[in-house]
């Protein structure tokens, strides 16, 4: 049995009110104190996306600093990340500018992280070296193999103003490809700041909430985005059987 504990959008270095990322780090470190705080050991932690507010290398410094866990940590990019920096100083690379994309093989199941950033833009596309990629990777993998995919940017409407025009557009090249692989189970993002469950291709597609901040759904009135809710995570268990179940939790303690 797998278990991974999902989040996303952490946007470190957001200043909020004159704080300078004071708040936002300080629910970035809430959320991993309570994770090292388990009794239990999830396999791995995966953050999709919006690590840093303003893709900055300090802001990556805090990234590396404040998302340490004795769990795995795995990162993607989102829209607020800018691959150069991201890459010097998350991953020890050269400042390349092409997608970062990356398969990690974890107990009993392939995780495979994409760039569904454009840069300079906030929507999302996975280009055709991403699509390649992730097409050649599934393939590699043994048939019986299940496999996760995730990405910042959902690649459906979710029914939030905020996000829905800001979405990840050229989906159905992405729905072709995952319809050559049925070894993948389950399609991760965030970037909609809420917890929320829908499907895609065929496929689960579940989203992470966001740590720094909450959107809300039109009914609910008041503020498109709020401060005052605590952040959560989200628990996915994939069992022997390849079944996904998933589980959210807030965040009180840590």
């Amino acid at each position: 049995m797998l278990t991974i504990v999902h989040f996303s959008d952490t946007h470190l270095g957001q200043d909020h009110h004159g704080d300078g990322g004071a708040r936002a780090r300080g629910r970035a470190e809430r959320v991993m104190a309570y994770l090292d705080a388990l009794p239990g050991a999830p396999d791995a932690v995966l953050v999709t996306g919006d690590l840093a507010d303003h893709g900055l290398p300090t802001e990556y410094r805090e990234v590396a600093e404040a998302l340490v866990s004795r769990h795995p940590v795995l990162f993607c990019p989102g829209n607020h990340d800018i691959r150069g920096p991201y890459r010097e100083v998350l991953l020890g690379e050269g400042p390349a500018d092409g997608p970062v994309n990356r398969l990690h093989r974890l107990p009993g199941a392939d995780v495979l992280m994409l760039d569904s950033s454009v840069p300079g833009r906030h929507d999302g596309l996975l280009d055709e070296e991403t699509l390649g990629w992730l097409d050649r990777t599934l393939a590699e993998g043994a048939p019986d193999r299940p496999a996760l995919v995730a990405f910042h940017h959902p690649p459906v409407v979710l029914h939030l103003p905020y996000v829905d025009p800001i979405r990840q557009f050229g989906e159905e090249r992405l729905a072709e490809v995952l319809g050559r692989h049925p070894r993948v189970r389950a399609l991760l993002c965030g970037h909609a700041h809420t917890a929320a469950a829908t499907t895609f291709a065929g496929l689960p597609l579940l989203v992470a909430p966001g740590v720094v901040s909450t959107v809300a759904l039109p009914c609910e009135g008041g503020a498109e985005i709020t401060y005052d809710q605590p952040p959560m995570v989200a628990f996915h268990v994939l069992d022997d059987t390849g079944r996904l179940t998933t589980h959210y939790r807030v965040v009180t303690s840590g």
